[in-house]
Parts: C-alpha cells; sequence; structure tokens
C-alpha cells in the first residue's frame, strides 16, 4: 500500500515536471491523501478478479473493469486483441489476454506513456485460500505487488490529475497487458510501439519490499535453447547401438554454467529440460533444454553468444560433440539458438531504457527525494535534495538528507541539467 502511494507521488511529480514549472507539491500530497482510501478500494477489486495468464475468462473480467474506471476519467478507451505478430514460446497462452489502452489529450506538448499488466502467475482457486486483507499500513493478497498495485496507481494518478486540472502534457497514454508474466509474446510490438512513440514510458512493476526506489531501467530477457539429436534404442537388449541425448545435453549444460557475471548483471541459467519420448526402457534419440537469460545492456546479448568460443557450442548451427567416442557420434548433432526478448527496437523516435549516467541519476533522486517529502517521510539512504537561491538549477550530491527552502521546488529539467 504504502510503495503504491509513493508511486502515486513520484509519478504525478514527473507528470507535473513534464511542464514549465514544477507546481508546488503540497496540492499533489492533498490529493494522494484523499486517494487513500479509494485507491485500496480498487486493488481489492482488481485483487478480487482471479486473472491468470492463461485464464482468458479472468483476463476479460478485470480488463473490462479497468477500461471502465479509465472511461470514466475521460480517457478514450480501445481494447487491442494480440495479432498475428505474437511471439508464442512453450508456455503462450492458446489465447492471449487482450491488452486496454486509453489516451487522454491535454494541451501541451510530451508525450508520456504508463504501463503495467493484470495477468498474474496464480492459477485459478488460489484466491480462496489467499483473500484480500489490510492489516495496519500494509494490504495483502495475490498479485497485489506484481502488478495490481502498479493498475491501481496509474488509475488514481490519472484521478489525481484530473482533480488538480493538471493538463499540461500532450498526451497521456495508459495500456495495460495481460500477458506480462509470460514474456508478452501478444503485447510485446505495442509496447514497442507506444514507447517509440513517447517522450517517457514509465512502468508500474513493484519494487522489492527492501528497496522503495525508482530505477532507471530493468533487465533485458532473452533464451537459450539447445536441441540434441541422437539416435533411439532399447535401454536393455541394446543400448550400445543408440546414441543417447540426454547424455549429450548434460554435457553441454555444464560446459555453459559459469557465463554469469554478476559484476555486469549478465545472468545465464538453465532451467527447463526434456529427453526421450516417455518410455523408460528406450534411449532417448532427442533432448532440449532452455536456459533463461538477463542483461543490463545489450551489448550483454553479443557477449554471451560469443562465449560458444569456450565451449563445443556453436550458435545458430550444429557441432559435433566430443563427450562420446568419435567413432559413434556420426549421427548426432546438436544446435543452440538463441533468442532476444527485446521490446526496444530501432527507430527515428524510439529510445532504449534511460542508460546510468549523472544526469539521469539526478533526474531520478530528484524525483524520488520529492516524493519522499511529500509523504514526509526521509529514508537514510535518500540523496540530498538542495536548492540554490542564485539559480534555478537544483544539486543532488550523494548525502543521508534533502534540504531546500519551504515553497522552492524546481522543475525536473533544471535538475537534470544542472552540472
Amino acid at each position: 500500500m504504502r510503495h503504491a502511494l509513493r508511486s502515486a507521488l513520484a509519478a504525478t511529480i514527473f507528470a507535473f515536471a513534464a511542464g514549465a514549472l514544477a507546481e508546488p507539491v503540497e496540492p499533489v500530497l492533498a490529493q494522494a491523501r484523499a486517494n487513500r482510501q479509494p485507491l485500496l478500494d480498487t486493488l481489492k477489486q482488481l485483487v478480487e478478479i482471479e486473472s491468470g495468464s492463461d485464464d482468458r475468462e479472468g483476463l476479460d473480467r478485470i480488463s473490462g473493469g479497468i477500461a471502465g474506471k479509465l472511461k470514466a476519467l475521460g480517457g478514450e478507451v480501445e481494447f487491442i486483441e494480440p495479432g498475428a505478430d505474437a511471439y508464442r514460446m512453450g508456455d503462450t497462452p492458446a489465447k492471449i489476454g487482450r491488452m486496454v489502452k486509453a489516451t487522454f489529450r491535454g494541451t501541451g506538448t510530451k508525450k508520456i506513456l504508463m504501463i503495467a499488466h493484470m495477468d498474474t502467475v496464480y492459477r485459478r482457486g488460489m484466491l480462496a485460500r489467499q483473500p484480500f486483507r489490510v492489516e495496519g499500513d500494509k494490504a495483502y493478497g495475490l498479485a497485489i505487488a506484481d502488478d495490481k498495485q502498479g493498475v491501481a496507481a496509474i488509475i488514481h494518478i490519472v484521478a489525481m490529475l484530473k482533480a488538480l486540472g493538471f493538463r499540461d502534457f500532450g498526451t497521456l497514454t495508459v495500456l495495460i497487458n495481460g500477458d506480462e508474466e509470460v514474456s508478452s509474446p501478444g503485447a510485446r510490438a505495442q509496447i514497442t510501439k507506444n514507447g517509440a512513440e513517447h517522450d517517457a514510458t514509465l512502468s508500474f512493476e513493484a519494487t522489492r519490499v527492501n528497496s522503495d526506489k525508482l530505477s532507471l531501467a530493468t533487465s533485458g530477457i532473452g533464451g537459450v535453447i539447445i536441441k540434441v539429436k541422437g539416435k533411439a534404442s532399447h535401454s536393455g537388449s541394446s543400448p550400445e547401438r543408440g546414441i543417447n541425448a540426454l547424455v549429450e545435453l548434460s554435457n553441454q549444460i555444464l560446459q555453459t554454467t559459469d557465463l554469469s557475471d554478476p559484476a555486469t548483471g549478465l545472468k545465464m541459467n538453465w532451467t527447463n529440460a526434456k529427453a526421450g519420448s516417455g518410455s523408460h526402457n528406450v534411449i532417448p534419440e532427442s533432448a532440449e533444454a532452455f536456459a533463461d537469460v538477463r542483461v543490463n545492456q545489450v551489448a550483454d546479448y553479443d557477449r554471451i553468444e560469443r562465449e560458444d568460443t569456450k565451449t563445443d557450442i556453436g550458435w545458430g548451427h550444429q557441432i559435433r560433440s566430443y563427450v562420446l567416442d568419435q567413432s559413434r557420434i556420426k549421427d548426432l548433432r546438436t544446435n543452440v539458438e538463441s533468442a532476444r526478448t527485446s521490446w526496444w527496437t530501432p527507430s527515428p523516435k524510439a529510445a532504449a531504457p534511460m542508460p546510468r549516467s549523472p544526469r539521469s541519476r539526478r533526474a531520478t533522486r530528484w524525483s524520488s527525494a520529492s516524493a519522499c517529502r511529500a509523504s514526509g517521510r526521509i529514508r537514510p539512504r535518500t540523496s540530498t535534495f538542495s536548492c540554490r537561491a542564485s539559480s534555478r538549477g537544483c544539486t543532488l550530491p550523494r548525502g543521508s538528507s534533502w534540504t531546500c527552502p519551504k515553497g522552492k521546488f524546481l522543475d525536473l529539467a533544471s535538475a537534470t541539467s544542472a552540472k
């Protein structure tokens, strides 16, 4: 609950900063307080609709409710069904959940996109065992953090901006998808397209409980698949006539267990494998495994693909194995495929997630410190927030507290351009 309220504060401050000057934050804080119970009511409504990624009926129900709330706030609302360009994978549902898109038009020039997702990892029936509840300053419930708080926060940010009469943006777009937990096979094209068309994209995925913060970007996702083709034979009467694909798969996996690099955020971990036809008495003629890959920069995709020079693995082509006797491997082949998941494709207006830099850090710390001050919480590790009377510039050096004359709130452009 606290995370959702602070997210609403920070995002609303960011929207205000898209104008010429940031308005004093006190009216925003007043609206945040006024929306506290309505946000909890919305959160309860969302949690009480089971909406697993493969539950199309539940996804239709929750998307209908979200669309109704956004339409009531004045948005131009539409449902977007995944098209033929859906990127289908092994766990992609037969019928992917639809997206909800709402467009709010303002009087300014900047275009802001807010994204979240309404699908969950939970199976239907689990809600009865873990119902929504509020205890003290915390709310509990299935998928409350990932990501129904994000959906609720967006709805009430729009409500706050409407109540404040703030329209100094060109376009404020809301895009809620129903397939994020299965890698957004149907929504990724829309997210890419809309991301390229907007000046800023704010994702309302929750932070970890122990790291209440604004993030510049999240990891890119990719995958590696190894497919091994061997030769089947009876495991009891003539195992020597077979070529065991499972043994070869194990060999290749063992050669690639050290490709992760914690220092750069590069992670590659084998997560799924299968072999054979299901018969316990047959040497498996086929086997395959899948590895989950996470990167913090696009260059790491190339880096992990180059690591094939250190092993027997060849990317995108077939190779021979050296784990078996050379005289017995003529029919065995191993094929390795790599698949990248990238929502940020090159285009004249597209931009990758904001890179880490002195400027981007100042922008993030400024928004975070402003929201922190507005909520009355000064966290020990919040960066110093200081404003100089002689200049519109705003400096944000590292520190443990903020200092700012009452009423001196500066715009985001000044904060990010400070030297």
